[in-house]
């Protein structure tokens, strides 16, 4: 299956993907890797995305679906149940009908069900929510799970959820850091969940990096967590997270139990 990759990454060979896991708290086993855009030599995403034109940017994108399907079956996520998370750039989409049946048929391709694809909405509010609404409704008949990223109280996405309701939000890492040390950040992210909750969508906090930003989280009840904490992200390998990390489930009954008073 041919995809032309951006001039400039072919000249550094192809793209390659690092992962990182999101954890599902509750049982304690991966729920997705999330696939990561790596240059040749492990460059980050930034300066890889960096080189692409404008005019490059849906073949990039493509691009970017490929290695990362390709990559994520040959380190064996057939092996598990855990879904592959694909971050992807919505504005590149010039036709959400045949990009998403070409990913369909790249998945199977290399034997992966689409059902296992959750792609990650960046910079959507940037994006026309005319055409954000059509390219969920797509991906959602393709079989896809849909999330979106850096999800804030500020994020056009927080009107959004008005009209459309992906899978998933990811909690912008920004909220998540130091929660343990912020009132207004606990706020927000209170709201935030209350929100989630009445409109049936799970949440994904991003950014973990310790115990007692995941404790806080944890007693928002939410279960799916993504960060440094748990597992750095690893080149072409798929990192297991350490079991022994303490899961606070006590502090999320105790959490609970204070709000129900």
């Amino acid at each position: 299956m041919g995809v032309t990759h951006p001039e400039p990454i072919k000249r550094k060979s192809q793209v390659r993907m690092a992962f990182q896991p999101i954890v599902d708290i509750s049982t304690g086993e991966v729920f997705a890797y999330e696939a990561l855009v790596r240059g040749a030599n492990g460059e980050g995403a930034a300066e890889i995305l960096a080189r692409v034109a404008p005019h490059q940017r849906h073949n990039f994108d493509m691009h970017c679906r490929v290695a990362a399907i390709r990559t994520a079956v040959a380190l064996g996520i057939n092996d598990g149940n855990a879904m592959l998370a694909i971050n992807f750039m919505p504005d590149a989409i010039e036709s959400p009908i045949e990009d998403g049946h070409r990913t369909v048929e790249i998945a199977e391709h290399f034997g992966l069900s689409p059902r296992r694809l959750m792609f990650e909405f960046s910079d959507h509010d940037n994006v026309d929510s005319h055409r954000l609404g059509e390219i969920i409704r797509v991906y959602r008949r393709c079989g896809f799970m849909t999330t979106f990223e850096d999800f804030s109280a500020v994020s056009v996405g927080l009107g959004l959820l008005g009209q459309f309701s992906p899978d998933y939000i990811k909690l912008d890492a920004g909220l998540i850091g130091g929660i343990a040390a912020s009132w207004s950040r606990r706020l927000i992210v209170e709201s935030l969940m209350d929100l989630a909750k009445a409109v049936r969508i799970k949440v994904i906090a991003e950014g973990v990096e310790t115990a007692g930003d995941m404790d806080r989280m944890r007693a928002y009840g939410i279960d799916y967590f993504q960060g440094y904490f748990l597992a750095e992200p690893k080149l072409e390998a798929m990192p297991a997270f350490d079991k022994r990390k303490p899961r606070p489930d006590s502090g999320y009954k105790q959490a609970t139990a204070s709000r129900a008073r």
